[in-house]
This record gives structure tokens, C-alpha cells and sequence, in this order.
């Protein structure tokens, strides 16, 4: 045999599992390629947006806690606001019925000084026309003379 007819004869049977391979055996290879390639870059794009997604739920669950604390600060706020204002209305409330119980007090005490000024007053009379009584050693005559003892009373 001859060695350029068996280069020539490898030459071509070369050529033809290259144009096999080509044909039918590349396309196969390539197309299994790029769907890994295209599952590959998917998985990279759902991974993209699933972190986007995580930050923006993330951002939200901030947001929604920020809230939360802001109406929970503006609530006791508002619980203490309500309770200054109640303690507030309770002083004044206390305040007014101090006032009424004062003045209560302050008139009871005027009408019993006013009770005591009158039962002095009928004493001192008494006194003065037994006194008297004493004085003039004769009887006094209380229908005839009590003008002049209501003067009397009236004057002390």
C-alpha cells in the first residue's frame, strides 16, 4: 500500500466524520448547550429579581415597622395626653368641690355665729332687765316695756 493513497484514504474519512459529526452530531451537542446556557442565564435573572424582590420586601417590612412605631409612639402619646387630661378634670373637679364644701362650711359657720350673736343677744337682755330688775328692786312688766327691749336688743 501505498502511503499517500492511505493519507489521501484517512484524509477523506476524516473529512466525513467531521461532516458526520457536524451534521449530526454538533447540533445535538450545541443546541444541549445553549438550553443549559438559556437555563443557566434564567436561573441568574430569577435569582436578579428574586433579590430585588427581597430588598423591596425588606424596604416594606421597614416601612411598615417605622409605621408601626410611629402610631405606637403617637398612641401612648395620645394615652398620656388623655391621662394628663383626666387628671387634669379630676383636679379641678376636686378644686370645685373644695369650694362648694367651703362655702357650705363658710355659711354654716355665719348662720351659727349669726344663731350664737342672737342667743348672746337674748342673754344680754335677760341680763340687762334682770339688772335692771335688781337696780329699780321692783317688777318689771315684760309686755309693757318690750319695745324697749327689742330697742335694747336691736342696740347690743
Amino acid at each position: 500500500m501505498n502511503i499517500n493513497a492511505t493519507l489521501f484514504l484517512q484524509a477523506v474519512v476524516f473529512a466525513i466524520l467531521v461532516w458526520f459529526t457536524m451534521k449530526f452530531v454538533w447540533p445535538p451537542i450545541t443546541k444541549a448547550l445553549d438550553e443549559r446556557a438559556q437555563k443557566v442565564a434564567d436561573g441568574l435573572a430569577a435569582a436578579d429579581k428574586a433579590r430585588t424582590e427581597l430588598a423591596a420586601a425588606n424596604e416594606r417590612v421597614e416601612q411598615e415597622l417605622a409605621n408601626s412605631r410611629n402610631e405606637t409612639a403617637a398612641r401612648l402619646a395620645e394615652a398620656e395626653r388623655r391621662a394628663q387630661q383626666i387628671i387634669e378634670e379630676a383636679k379641678e373637679r376636686a378644686n370645685a368641690e373644695a369650694g362648694k364644701i367651703m362655702q357650705a362650711a363658710q355659711a354654716d359657720a355665719e348662720q351659727q355665729m349669726a344663731q350664737a350673736r342672737e342667743t348672746l343677744r337674748e342673754q344680754v337682755a335677760a341680763l340687762a332687765v334682770k339688772g335692771a330688775e335688781q337696780i329699780l328692786r321692783k317688777e318689771v312688766n315684760a309686755a309693757a316695756h318690750s319695745d324697749l327691749l327689742a330697742t335694747l336688743k336691736t342696740q347690743l
